[in-house]
């Protein structure tokens, strides 16, 4: 894993854990880092100082029982000799043994009481010349410091004694327990000092952090109290005058849509209304004048014995007949009466045969939910306007050959579904194409309705609407 990688990784562990646990984290380290640096240096100086006093005390020692012993090996007294050895180890708890060497290497005295170790004789010599040899001897309890001094330049022989380092371990030891235990007592009120200014550093965040959801959640009531005169303070106040303009920002923009929307609305009643007005002007004066004139051609055809006129008049009422039955589709296209006088299921099931001859589609009608009661005007209007316009893009551009209709109410809303199986098309461009214009229409009309338009389709798949609105 390269060094890179490693820090990624690191860094997603340190940055998935609160900023109070990493202040906690950074002051528990910094007293813990110190106390520990502090007892390894306080150790080792201690150590260095403690073994430089035995060293010095081994030697002191060492010279004194040579000094004193100088004369009672002169006069061959071996008992008043064992005396001072015994007498210099009981005066100093660090004298692990003492012995006397004559100037042979025989040892004349010494403290060990079951048996003089012979190997011991070898560990350490001194030269008549020198002042004193010290040297560290490994033993089952430990280091021991032997010094060697000359007695009389080493014509009356060697003293040698031995001190033992456990009271220099036990005393950095001791030091190091009570620095071990300042440390833990340090760290605590450290960690106990961190939590209560990270609850105080943090808790505006957390607060910030609360607010900041709750704008997300489209709150923007959300005001923070500034703690302080500090960076978190002057965050607070930036955030209180973003929400301000946020809330600003969206009631101008929901007043804009309500504008927009009564506008569209309007615009559409006004639509509905001219529809309406135009279909019954050609169902009432078109209608009656293209019949009146058919008639007037069938009187003319009766009346006239020329056949050139009867053939002349004939293919006239024909043309009469063709205009007055555009006429009658185009009324029926603008404002169904039907709609108005039987409902939104029969101006279906009317439309719907009227496209099935037209553009000689396979569609299956069917509707659920709206047989016992009648919805609001302006909603059957916008539901048949919907149906009408997903059935005339898929007469004109799907290329299909079988569509589905499917009209239901239920829990308060009603669905509407129009599926063919023709060409499809890409949703994401929808709004590109001239041929998806109509769908702009939909999508206006449902969300007037309060409602909502969904788009599933795919090139060579088919395509599937569907608009769910609020019952009225």
């Amino acid at each position: 894993m390269t060094r890179g990688k490693l820090f990624d990784r690191f860094w997603a562990l340190v940055g998935g854990v609160s900023v109070r646990t990493k202040i906690l984290g950074i002051v528990l380290g910094l007293v813990l880092v110190l106390g520990l640096g502090v007892t390894v240096q306080v150790r080792a100086a201690l150590t260095r100082t403690l073994t430089l006093q035995l060293l010095e005390q081994s030697a002191s020692v060492t010279r004194d029982l040579a000094a004193r012993a100088t004369d009672l090996i002169l006069v061959n007294d071996l008992y008043a000799l064992h005396q001072l050895i015994t007498e210099t180890q009981a005066n100093n708890q660090n004298v692990r043994y003492a012995f006397i060497l004559d100037p042979e290497g025989q040892v004349l005295a010494h403290t060990f009481g079951s048996g003089f170790p012979p190997d011991l004789l070898a560990a350490n010599t001194v030269a008549p010349t020198e002042h004193h040899r010290t040297r560290p001897l490994n033993t089952d309890e430990g280091v021991v410091w032997d010094t060697a001094v000359p007695i009389f330049e080493g014509r009356a022989g060697i003293a040698r004694v031995g001190l033992s380092e456990t009271s220099v371990r036990q005393a950095v030891n001791a030091v190091t327990a009570q620095l071990l235990l300042t440390t833990v007592l340090v760290s605590a009120v450290g960690v106990a000092a961190a939590a209560f200014l990270t609850w105080i550093l943090t808790r505006p965040i957390l607060n910030l952090v609360q607010a900041t959801q709750a704008v997300g959640r489209a709150d923007l009531s959300q005001r923070l109290v500034p703690w302080a005169d500090d960076e978190i303070g002057e965050l607070a106040e930036a955030f209180n005058r973003m929400t301000e303009d946020l809330a600003r920002a969206a009631q101008e923009r929901a007043e804009r849509e309500k504008l927009r929307g009564e506008y569209v609305k309007g615009a559409i009643a006004a639509q509905e209304e001219e529809r309406k007005r135009i279909a019954r002007e050609l169902h009432d004066d078109t209608s009656q004048a293209l019949t009146s004139l058919m008639v007037g051609l069938r009187t003319l055809t009766d009346a006239c014995p020329s056949p050139e006129v009867q053939a002349r008049a004939e293919e006239l009422r024909a043309v009469a007949s063709h205009t007055l039955e555009a006429v009658h589709d185009l009324a029926l296209q603008l404002r169904p009466s039907v709609l108005d006088d039987m409902g939104l299921p029969a101006a279906l099931e009317r439309y719907v045969t009227e496209c099935r001859r037209r553009f000689g589609l396979t569609i299956d009608l069917a509707v659920h939910g709206l047989a016992d009661q009648r919805l609001d005007p302006t909603l059957e209007t916008a539901l048949y306007r919907i149906v009408q316009e997903a059935l005339t893009n898929v007469g004109r551009h799907a290329r299909a050959r079988t569509v589905s209709v499917l009209l239901e109410r239920r829990d308060g809303k009603v669905l509407a579904i129009v599926e063919d199986d023709g060409v499809g098309f890409d949703p994401a461009s929808a709004g590109k194409a001239q041929q998806r214009l109509g769908l702009f229409g939909i999508r206006e009309r449902a969300e007037l309705l309060g409602g909502r338009l969904i788009i599933e389709s795919e090139p060579g798949r088919g395509t599937s609407i569907f608009v769910e609105v609020p019952a009225r």
